[in-house]
């Protein structure tokens, strides 16, 4: 959880993962002010093209974390239950829109291989 101070113009001069006397305010993670910061932190801003690479890391990364929750779960190394409910809620909806998904693929490859 990221927390920042804020300069005299209100914009972002710090951040902590944890709170003190001088960093108190709690902002999201996915906050565009807090991106905006810690690009600045890193040169500037990200070119296009290492936009869309980061971008398609973060969709293969959460395509590891679905699947690696799902073992753990097949194993009986961690109950579905234990997970916070909204990350339940997100992990069937894309249970569920992966089903889909599959399913609309098998419908559309029906006369592929066929003699």
């Amino acid at each position: 959880m990221p927390y920042v101070k804020r300069n005299e113009a209100g914009e972002i001069a710090a951040v902590s993962t944890e709170k003190n006397s001088a960093l108190t305010e709690w902002v999201e993670l996915d906050s565009p002010e807090l991106r905006s910061y810690l690009q600045s932190l890193a040169g500037g801003v990200p070119t296009p093209e290492l936009a869309s690479a980061l971008e398609e890391s973060d969709q293969a990364l959460i395509r590891v974390v679905d699947d690696l929750v799902n073992v753990l779960v097949e194993h009986n190394l961690m109950r579905f239950t234990d997970l916070p409910e909204a990350a339940q809620k997100k992990l069937l909806e894309r249970r569920s829109l992966r089903e889909s998904l599959t399913a609309l693929k098998l419908l559309g490859d029906d006369d592929h291989g066929l003699i």
